[in-house]
């Protein structure tokens, strides 16, 4: 086991790894930006390395410093979180080339699975249902038009690298096509460097069903069963929760087996989420793999009772998985809500600052990953968000009433937050009955608040 784990990352996800290492007996090493410096769960590391100035490229983003201080602090280990460089092939391999173990999957797993062209083909190979698309990248106009009109219309174009929706179009025609494939190649090229797309078949009012994997070195590879992350705005997940309700039994089954094939396919160690989309008829087709663990984890972690960051350790330094398929049985509902600082009036725009008031709440069933507290400055560097409440209860209803609970009695002043625009979904008949999916708030609810107000 580790002596010592270097956490390459920030805020929440951090303090996470920090209290996982902590009760396994293992030293942290914190890093941080100048915009973090002061933060209040540095403190709570054995170790805490400054590696820049407030914007990620120039801090949490460079290879040379995290691996500097992870020399510095004698660390033999290093958890990534999510985000930043926890899916950076480039950075897992210069971590093992310094002598480091990366707390994630083989550099060669993460390059393959972090194309999506290539992930798409993995899966083909092992089964798994995929949307039908293209064969392979597009080298030009004429080919997209030639693969749209065998797919048939409406397609959805899609960057091979990267994600949250960057680089991603719907064309509903042949006219629509050509503007839509040179905007998604210009919006993936900048974001991503590289401006590779395909195309899939666009499926309406599709709902997201990811499932939660472990794999250990020694062949051994579970699932966590399923998460909904349906309810989202611009391609981000605002409410997740396990189980996905409505989800027909057998296709629970299906969709869960078919995620352990991806993995086993890939060669995969470690937590990845093998995400799909799940049709209005349930038929399920596969999206993409992160190979990382997810700002969601608590809720399978909840539902299950494993924890997943220390699991993720205990694989990295070659352990064996402590259970089996059979060991792990859900129990229970569980939800959770991001709260971002963004005011929601103001098309959620952000809204760092500082905080002058922070109430958690607490009570049967609640848990609160943040980092934030009173005094906490929110930089305007980084992901808005400053908290995940998440609520575990006997059924989904229970769930959802505890959660509203919660959300009421969280108190943040000196700064908007999101905390209202979660109650509001939650109190949907929509997303009560387990009808919403992925484009239901931008399309219904909020169109609905805008002729309330």
């Amino acid at each position: 086991m580790f002596n010592r784990v270097l956490i390459a990352n920030r805020g929440e996800i951090a303090l996470r790894v920090i209290r996982a290492c902590k009760e396994m007996g293992i030293e942290t090493v914190a890093v941080f930006s100048e915009a973090d410096r002061g933060s209040q769960y540095l403190e709570l590391a054995d170790q805490a390395f400054c590696v820049g100035p407030p914007k990620s490229i120039d801090s949490y983003l460079k290879f040379e410093r995290i691996i500097a201080a992870a020399e510095a602090s004698g660390a033999d280990a290093i958890h990534p979180g999510y985000g930043f460089l926890a899916e950076n092939s480039q950075f897992n391999e210069a971590c093992r080339s310094s002598n480091f173990e990366f707390i994630g999957p083989s550099p060669e797993a993460m390059e393959k699975l972090g194309d999506k062209n290539t992930a798409r083909e993995m899966a083909i190979a092992a089964k798994v249902p995929v949307v039908p698309g293209s064969d392979g990248l597009l080298e030009s106009e004429a080919d997209a038009l030639e693969a749209a009109k065998k797919i048939g219309f409406p397609v959805l174009i899609k960057a091979t690298a990267g994600g949250g929706g960057k680089g991603m179009r719907v064309a509903l025609d042949e006219a629509a096509l050509q503007t839509s494939l040179s905007q998604a190649k210009a919006e993936a090229k900048a974001a991503f460097g590289n401006a590779g797309v395909y195309l899939e078949k666009y499926i309406d009012r599709p709902r997201h069903v990811e499932v939660q994997v472990i794999a250990d070195q020694h062949g051994n590879v579970c699932h966590l069963f399923e998460r909904d992350c349906s309810a989202q705005r611009r391609h981000q997940k605002l409410v997740e929760e396990s189980p996905s309700s409505r989800l027909p039994e057998a296709t629970r089954k299906e969709l869960c087996e078919a995620a352990v094939r991806m993995v086993k396919q890939a060669n995969y160690h470690n937590a990845a989420t093998v995400e799909f989309i799940v049709d209005q008829n349930d038929r399920f087709y596969f999206i993409e793999v992160n190979a990382r663990i997810q700002v969601e984890h608590p809720v399978s972690e909840l539902v299950t009772g494993i924890d997943l960051i220390q699991s993720q350790i205990r694989v990295a330094a070659g352990e064996k998985l402590p259970f089996t398929q059979a060991d792990i049985i859900p129990r229970g509902a569980a939800i959770e809500c991001r709260i971002n600082a963004e005011d929601p009036d103001k098309n959620f725009q952000p809204c760092p600052g500082k905080i002058d008031r922070m109430y958690i709440p607490g009570g049967m069933g609640v848990r609160v990953d943040s980092h934030a507290h009173p005094g906490y400055v929110v930089p305007p560097y980084y992901d808005s968000m400053i908290a995940k409440i998440i609520v575990h209860r006997p059924t989904r209803d229970e769930a959802i009433e505890c959660m509203l609970r919660a959300l009421s009695e969280l108190r943040i002043t000196g700064i908007k937050t999101t905390a209202s625009f979660q109650q509001t979904i939650l109190r949907q008949k929509e997303f009560v009955d387990g009808t919403i999916d992925t484009k239901w708030i931008e399309r219904e609810l909020l169109p609905r608040l805008k002729q309330l107000a």
